[in-house]
């Protein structure tokens, strides 16, 4: 019987390195080994008390990642594919890790690039590429979620300031965040509109109460934005947007680097599968030899790699301006659904051993259900396409 061979990486078999520029490699190897040497050796226990490593902040701020994609103001301006393959590298080491990183470049930070005045760009932006102010998103309510034009969070007028009133539920940040951008109705004159307003940590009835007993995404800090009565200048309110333009384009943004950060997840569960099964013996054999085992892992790897070149592909359009928010919804649901089935194959293929935290399978198989579900559910996600392809709308 003949040696096993050396296996062929991921890497090998999607030949995408000479598809990438210097700069796009070198991003991607730095954040690899700074996943690898300072996240990865604490993830677990991260996991498994419940917290984030707020001590690592200082770290992926000075490697341009938070506001990545933006220019100006202290943002490192990286093109699509540099910020997509930096996330896959971060959520490699946990979704939570990926997703603090989204949320403050795409759902905090962007609006206030694209939509804010000059002078609030200038005020928060470059506090928010330094970690120096940590901001979060509030769209989503209890009773809200994929129909955001339903939110009853309300904001009157009240001579120069609006007085904000509501709930806003799963918030990724919001127990650290100084500031919050906060998406309410207004009526304007009898017409109601949707606003974006900034929203600061030390406002009287501004509270950010933790969601606890989460059994997804526990290394990401979660929770509410309760709005009391909160009286906000004007000089919060961004000025550049009404309707639900706003918030549906920031979520446009995070939907991409998802896209890619799911694929991360896939990759640590694929690796760990194919080195498990490699050392594992039963009947006398590894079972990396077996036909069932290899028709798996065999599976896991064609769909990375065919989410990988898909990514790769729509990245290149976001950097020339022409990728549309159903392609982004395309990537979405495709990286997403398929990153949760390998995981939960590569749970599978890791036995008893799949559900142990000493192995990175069961962790990442937790936090993308929970991917799988926020930025549009997969459900939703199918819509939009749905719509796309015959022109009929099914919502």
């Amino acid at each position: 019987m003949t040696s096993p061979r050396e296996p062929l990486s991921l890497d090998q078999l999607m030949a995408i390195d000479p598809l990438l520029t210097d700069e796009e490699r070198m991003i991607r190897d730095t954040v690899r080994r700074f996943v690898r040497e300072r996240y990865l050796p604490r993830a677990g226990e991260l996991f498994a008390k419940e917290e984030f490593p707020s001590d690592l902040i200082p770290e992926i701020a000075a490697m341009g990642l938070l506001g990545a994609s933006l220019t100006g103001y202290g943002c490192a301006g990286m093109n699509a594919v540099s910020y997509g393959l930096a996330l896959a590298e971060l959520e490699f080491g946990d979704s939570g890790l990926r997703s603090f990183a989204s949320v403050q470049g795409s759902l905090a930070m962007y609006p206030i690039w694209k939509y804010g005045s000059e002078e609030q760009k200038q005020r928060w932006l470059p506090k928010m590429a330094t970690a120096e102010i940590i901001g979060c998103f509030g769209l989503t309510e209890p009773d809200s979620g994929s129909d955001p034009g339903s939110m009853t969070t309300r904001a009157r007028r009240d001579g120069r300031d609006y007085v904000l009133t509501g709930t806003k539920m799963w918030i990724t940040s919001s127990p650290v965040a100084h500031l919050a951008v906060v998406w309410a109705k207004v009526d304007d004159g009898g017409a109601e509109s949707i606003r974006g307003f900034v929203v600061e940590r030390g406002m009287a009835g501004f509270e950010t109460p933790t969601v606890h007993g989460k059994m997804s995404l526990r290394a990401s800090p979660t929770g509410e934005i309760v709005l009391n009565e909160v009286r906000v200048p004007e000089e919060n309110v961004l000025p550049g947007v009404t309707g639900l333009k706003g918030p549906l384009s920031c979520l446009t943004q995070a939907r991409f680097g998802i896209s890619w950060g799911a694929l991360g997840a896939a990759r640590a569960c694929y690796e760990t599968a194919v080195s498990y099964t490699r050392e594992r013996v039963q009947f006398g054999k590894p079972i990396a030899s077996k036909q069932l085992v290899q028709e798996q892992l065999v599976e896991m790897a064609s769909e990375i790699a065919k989410g990988q070149i898909m990514a790769l592909h729509y990245g290149r359009l976001k950097d020339t301006g022409g990728l549309s928010p159903v392609q982004v919804s395309l990537c979405k649901k495709n990286n997403v659904g398929w990153a949760l089935r390998i995981a939960r194959m590569a749970r599978g293929l890791l036995g008893g051993n799949g559900i142990l935290l000493d192995y990175p399978v069961i962790r990442h198989m937790l936090n993308l259900e929970s991917v799988y579900t926020y930025e549009g559910t997969n459900e939703v996600h199918t819509l939009i396409l749905g719509n796309a392809l015959t022109g009929h709308n099914a919502f």
